[in-house]
């Protein structure tokens, strides 16, 4: 059976929480008419406000959850090292458990912690009562927002790169072996080269050289290298190729079809830095917005209760 997604776990179950709560805070503002307008002041705005603060804590209770497994696969590690030999089977399996358990357990943390996200737009949006300023408060608010739509790009990150990876391996590939399986391809073209003109040569040992995996940082989130030497070198050899005797054509069409094969194989080695990339990208991001919200929230609580 396929395993939900984390937007569709246990049926829509935060999906639909999250919807019940802001009907309910929309409809609630929208009803509530005091005399001064609607403002974070007012005994609504505070609920809003409280209501938001304890979703923010849920927020971070998800990253806090998160990093249990590695905490507790390093206990284990060293457990079995000091443990009889005969104690660590039992313990494994426990471990197994718990683990499985933990996923499952985390699944739904992820789910709550997008479809709460969403909810919290809503009511730190209404504790506001539509009213900004260059203050703290709107300074938190701001990063609120921005946080939440680098959640937004995660959650898109998370859902599509992935399967992208996989399909771009096709199989049992993995990085590795196509930096080697590349290598191999470069020491081919290099013998094949010889026995044919410098010009020749000069292209595939420029192609071997200098074309480039990764690289900085615009080139990983791109997959793109300017004129890609191995991409450059079979066009021209194609085109050399044209001019060749008829003696030649053999052991070129060799030559070719290994370069081509190159040219498919750094294509996707970049593909696959290109998706980890943008799929760590966010982290570079979110991560420390949220720790700029969190001191901005925590600013603008201490605020309120010592000038309100």
């Amino acid at each position: 059976m396929q395993r939900s997604t984390l937007l569709e776990y246990k049926n829509y179950r935060y999906f639909k929480i999250a919807s019940l709560l802001m009907i309910a805070a929309v409809m609630a503002y929208l009803f509530d008419q005091p005399a001064t307008g609607a403002y974070g002041g007012s005994w609504l705005g505070y609920l809003f406000g409280i209501l938001s603060a304890l979703i923010v804590i849920a927020l971070i209770l998800y990253g806090v959850r998160k990093r249990l497994t590695p905490m507790r696969t390093e206990q284990r590690n060293l457990l079995d090292a000091s443990s009889p030999q005969q104690d660590i089977p039992d313990r494994r399996k426990r471990e197994a458990n718990w683990l499985r358990h933990h996923g499952a357990t985390l699944h739904g943390w992820l789910s709550a912690h997008t479809y709460l996200g969403v909810a919290l737009i809503v009511l730190a949006t209404l504790h506001t009562g539509f009213e900004f300023g260059w203050n703290i408060h709107t300074l938190a608010y701001a990063l609120m927002m921005v946080v939440i739509i680098s959640g937004f790009y995660g959650i898109y990150a998370y859902l599509r790169f992935p399967r992208l990876m996989t399909a771009n391996m096709r199989g049992s590939d993995t990085f590795d072996t196509l930096l080697l399986e590349i290598d191999d391809l470069d020491k081919q073209a290099s013998v094949k080269s010889l026995q044919f003109s410098d010009d020749i040569c000069a292209i595939v040992r420029k192609a071997r050289q200098e074309t480039l995996i990764g690289g900085n940082f615009f080139r990983q989130l791109t997959a793109y290298q300017r004129n890609c030497p191995t991409a450059r070198a079979v066009q021209q050899l194609q085109v050399l190729g044209k001019s060749l005797e008829y003696d030649q054509l053999k052991s070129f069409d060799d030559l070719y079809s290994v370069m081509a094969h190159k040219e498919s194989l750094v294509r996707r080695a970049r593909l696959d830095v290109m998706y980890r990339a943008r799929l760590g990208f966010w982290l570079y991001l979110h991560a420390p917005l949220s720790i700029a919200f969190l001191t901005a929230l925590i600013v603008h609580i201490v605020a309120i209760f010592f000038y309100w």
